[in-house]
Parts: C-alpha cells; sequence; structure tokens
C-alpha cells in the first residue's frame, strides 16, 4: 500500500511537474501513476516488475538519451542495484546538470538486533511466520544489500546530497502503516534506531 506520507515527500523534492522523472525501482508502479495524475512525465524502471506502466529494465542497461531527465526519485530501491558503481553512474548521465535526485531508503547499517526483534513481533502479530534469529537478520541484510554510506560515497561523484533526515521505517516493510505512532515514539526514547533516510540531491554539472 502506498504511503501517502511518502507521496507528499516526493512531492515536496521534485521539481513541479510537468518535469520528466525517472523512478528507480518502480516495483507495482503505485507512486509513478500517482505522479502521472499529478501531471508529472514519469518513465517508471524496475528489473523484476511486471506493473503496468512499469519498463522491466535494470537501470544500467536503460536505453533513454543523456541528461533526459529533470529528476530521478528511487524510494528504498538503490540498497538492491547491481551492480552498484555502474548503475549510479548510470543514473548521473540520465539526470540534466541541476537536476534533483530524491532518495527515501532504509539505512541497514543502523538496522540492529533491537530493529530487527521488534519488526520480527509486528510480523508476527499480523500473521506471519517467524523467520530468522534478530541477529541472524541483521548479518542477512547487510551482507547483501548496499549501505546508506556506499550508496552516497558513489552518488556524492555526480551529485551534490543533502544530509539525511532520518526517521521510521520498519512499519513500512511489511507490517502496517498505523505503527508508523509506535515506532516514531521508540525511536525518540532511545529504544529503536531510526533507520528510515531520506535525503535530496542536485546534479553536478562535473564530476567531482
Amino acid at each position: 500500500m502506498l504511503s501517502l506520507d511518502v507521496v507528499a515527500f516526493a512531492c515536496a523534492s521534485l521539481p513541479p511537474p510537468p518535469a520528466r522523472v525517472l523512478e528507480v525501482g518502480a516495483g507495482d508502479g503505485e507512486l509513478a501513476a500517482t505522479l502521472r495524475t499529478l501531471g508529472y512525465d514519469v518513465v517508471a524502471i524496475d528489473p523484476s516488475s511486471g506493473g503496468a506502466g512499469v519498463v522491466p529494465v535494470a537501470l544500467h542497461e536503460l536505453e533513454e538519451p543523456d541528461a533526459s531527465f529533470d529528476a530521478a526519485l528511487a524510494v528504498v530501491s538503490l540498497h538492491h542495484v547491481e551492480p552498484l558503481a555502474e548503475s549510479c553512474r548510470r543514473l548521473a548521465t540520465l539526470v540534466r546538470p541541476r537536476g534533483r535526485l530524491v532518495i527515501d531508503e532504509f539505512d541497514v547499517e543502523r538496522f540492529d538486533e533491537r530493529a530487527a526483534h521488534w519488526w520480527q513481533l509486528q510480523r508476527i502479530a499480523a500473521g506471519a511466520q517467524p523467520q530468522e534469529e534478530p541477529g541472524e537478520a541483521v548479518a542477512h541484510l547487510r551482507a547483501h544489500l548496499h549501505s546508506l554510506s556506499a550508496l552516497r560515497d558513489e552518488l556524492g561523484r555526480d551529485f551534490a546530497l543533502g544530509e539525511p533526515v532520518r526517521g521510521p521505517y520498519l512499519h513500512r516493510w511489511g507490517v502496517s502503516v498505523d505503527l508508523r505512532s509506535a515506532e516514531e515514539q521508540r525511536i525518540a526514547a532511545g529504544a529503536l534506531p531510526a533507520t528510515g533516510a531520506r535525503l535530496v540531491g542536485v546534479r553536478l554539472s562535473a564530476p567531482r
């Protein structure tokens, strides 16, 4: 289910419509469809998606003219892209100079056993079967996902990136958006890490 909070973040960070936007990792295409109704010209891609209006292609293989997008948007997707360096270089060539890069991410480096335990408890309460032990879940994800710092290192060659705004993420991860307040309260109390991160960048005219 598409969160209204995600839509609000995207619209507040993207240039105004009818900007041409590349959505990376568009999944079922729900966000892209919403942005199109608001007047955006969206090219949505996802190598594993069969969603309507989503092109099933990997980022580094996308055939579009260089500098043909006013902005790129990635919602919890860049930590999966492969190969990382080539994908980030391709993203940079696709966005015009001074164009925007809007990122909503899961920071796996902040995902610890406390977060894994709380997330799994919410999943079980919702009817899911128990999975890995918290420590195993943390190790598995850190071994298989790109960290936010790795993404920033690669993207920072071609984009001036703002500092990440930290916030809740676990409630969005197959649990329930209704648990956002509960997660925020635990973050504020120091009982959970803020595993969500949002940041906006601007395409540099020349690489650093």
